[in-house]
């Protein structure tokens, strides 16, 4: 952790870790303001020049993007030899992944909740020419306030109108069909993740199971949706249309976040 960081910040307990970073709690002593910090070891991607430039394409579209109310804001970076330091909100009542677990089924009501926060986020993004890539439910953080944030932009990549992206990122049961198939892609990648999280939320079960990463990604790749009558008895008809337009295997048909956002 960087020195001039130390001088500014009071850094407290562990509250994340991951591959190439650990995420504490801290405060600033002038204000008492609490902010999370998370401190990433830069010799532990000193080899990879892809990881390098993720760490650094993250600190700066989390610039690009603040301030935000429905995306985690970034307040100060700080950098040495050894690690990269990004000081940000601090979101520490728990991510989606945990409020799936203990609902289980969400009404249209709550889904509701989630969906429109996590689709202005997404439109913030991509008004500014941002694709999150990763969109999933442990990248969806709760405030103190219970406020939606979207989080971990280290897969992200900018883009201009029209021009399409390449690569592989994400998570299996989230990564749209497009990229999966090793095509170029836009940024409505969001979209079908977004809708995934969106038919978890009122079925309790994803749209394209496998029992394993193989089994996810050809379920994904024939995308044949579906809304058996034991889940999808008491979701209203238009709920189903938009979940339709957001899980399009063809991508000229699916939905942008202003069009979901209009519905």
């Amino acid at each position: 952790m960087s020195e001039s960081l130390k001088r500014n910040y009071r850094v407290c307990e562990e509250i994340g870790r991951g591959q190439f970073g650990t995420v504490f709690k801290c405060y600033s002593p002038a204000t008492g303001d609490q902010f999370a910090v998370k401190s990433i070891n830069k010799r532990l991607i000193a080899d990879d020049s892809i990881d390098q430039q993720c760490l650094y394409n993250e600190a700066k579209i989390m610039h690009l993007l603040s301030p935000n109310p429905y995306i985690v804001r970034i307040f100060d970076i700080y950098e040495d030899d050894t690690h990269l330091d990004m000081v940000i909100e601090l979101c520490n009542s728990g991510d989606l992944y945990q409020r799936i677990s203990s609902l289980s089924v969400f009404s249209e009501s709550e889904a509701v909740d989630v969906m429109l926060p996590l689709m202005k986020a997404i439109t913030h993004c991509h008004r500014l020419g941002i694709a999150h890539r990763d969109i999933k439910p442990e990248n969806i953080l709760y405030n103190d306030s219970s406020e939606l944030k979207l989080a971990d932009f280290g897969s992200a990549e900018c883009f201009r109108e029209g021009d399409l992206m390449s690569g592989v990122v994400g998570t299996p049961y989230y990564v749209a069909p497009e990229m999966l198939a090793g095509r170029n892609y836009s940024e409505k990648v969001d979209i079908w993740s977004a809708g995934v999280i969106l038919y978890i939320m009122l079925a309790g079960v994803p749209p394209f199971y496998g029992d394993s990463a193989t089994e996810i990604f050809e379920a994904v790749l024939r995308a044949n949706l579906r809304f058996p009558t034991r889940l999808f008895h008491s979701v209203s008809p238009a709920a189903k249309d938009l979940l339709r337009r957001m899980l399009s295997k063809d991508v000229s048909r699916r939905f942008s976040a202003e069009q979901v956002l209009s519905k």
